[in-house]
Formats: structure tokens, C-alpha cells, sequence
């Protein structure tokens, strides 16, 4: 069952690493357009700047999710660092249910957000849903959720925190 479960976080990493790649492929350009257009033809374009907005907000959630599956977000160690092996698993274990209540508070806020925005529509793109702009939010969170239970009940993956360009230490 382990080896099922894992297969398929691969799988919804894989996910996440692939929407939020082309979503900061698009912002890569997208902004070049709004330079070119504000300062070579002299009239700025109204769509790219919110574009490069929306777009941030499915790198940031995808991304995080990706991220924290592999251990590579940002995280302050110092403290932990020094306790003793024991403590020092018990202090992951608090981070990974901390983790969880954000997680848990980003799927059901999330979504509540997504419901009462459905209706509202953006200025540069009438006909797209402020509730549909903010669903990485709870989608993001479900990923996380997904990647936090893999990492309680059966671990990181094996190579979690580690480029494999670079040597294991």
C-alpha cells in the first residue's frame, strides 16, 4: 500500500512542479510584452501586469506544495539543530502537524474564498472568475495535505532535500 501511495505523491508532485513551471515560464514572458509595450510603442498594455499577478498566485501554492514535499522550502533549522535525536523528532513531528492545520485552514478557507468570489470577474479579463483565479489556494492546500500524510505515514521520499546534481554529503 506504501509503495502505491508513493507512486501517486509522485505523481501529484509531478503535477505541481509542472503547473507551477509553466506558470513562471508564462510570467518570463508575459513581463518582457509589458516592457516592450510601455516603453518601445509607447502605450503600456493593461492585461500583463494582472496576468503576471494571477499567474504568481499558481507558481506560489503549487510551487510550496511541491517544495515542501521535497523539504526544499524555506525553513529556519537552528533551534532544531541542536536538540538531541529524540526531541529533534518530535519538534518535525509538531512542524508536520502545524503544517496540517495550515493546510486544513488553506482547503476549507480556501474554498469558502473561492465561493464567494465566483461571481466577481477581473477588469482586464472579464471573463475570467475571481473564484476560479483563487483556487490554487484550496487546490494547493489538498496537495500539501496529500504530500503531509505521505510524509507521517511513511516518510519523505528518499531523495527528499537533495539536488541530484550536487553530491550527498
Amino acid at each position: 500500500m506504501a509503495g502505491i501511495y508513493r507512486r501517486a505523491m509522485d505523481r501529484a508532485y509531478l503535477v505541481c512542479v509542472v503547473v507551477a513551471g509553466v506558470a513562471l515560464v508564462l510570467i518570463s514572458l508575459i513581463m518582457p510584452w509589458a516592457v516592450f509595450t510601455r516603453y518601445v510603442l509607447n502605450s503600456a498594455a493593461s492585461w500583463p501586469e494582472t496576468a503576471a499577478v494571477l499567474l504568481t498566485i499558481v507558481l506560489t501554492f503549487f510551487g510550496a506544495a511541491a517544495c515542501y514535499r521535497l523539504g526544499l522550502h524555506m525553513n529556519v533549522t537552528v533551534a532544531a539543530d541542536l536538540l538531541p535525536p529524540r526531541a529533534r523528532r518530535l519538534a518535525d513531528l509538531l512542524v508536520e502537524i502545524l503544517m496540517l492545520i495550515v493546510a486544513g485552514f488553506m482547503v476549507v478557507y480556501g474554498i469558502k474564498l473561492c465561493q464567494a468570489t465566483w461571481q466577481n470577474s477581473i477588469a482586464e479579463f472579464p471573463f475570467l472568475s475571481v473564484g476560479l483565479v483563487y483556487s490554487p489556494i484550496p487546490i494547493g492546500g489538498v496537495f500539501t495535505l496529500l504530500f503531509i500524510i505521505e510524509h507521517l505515514t511513511i516518510g519523505r521520499p528518499a531523495d527528499a532535500g537533495h539536488d541530484p546534481h550536487l553530491p550527498v554529503e
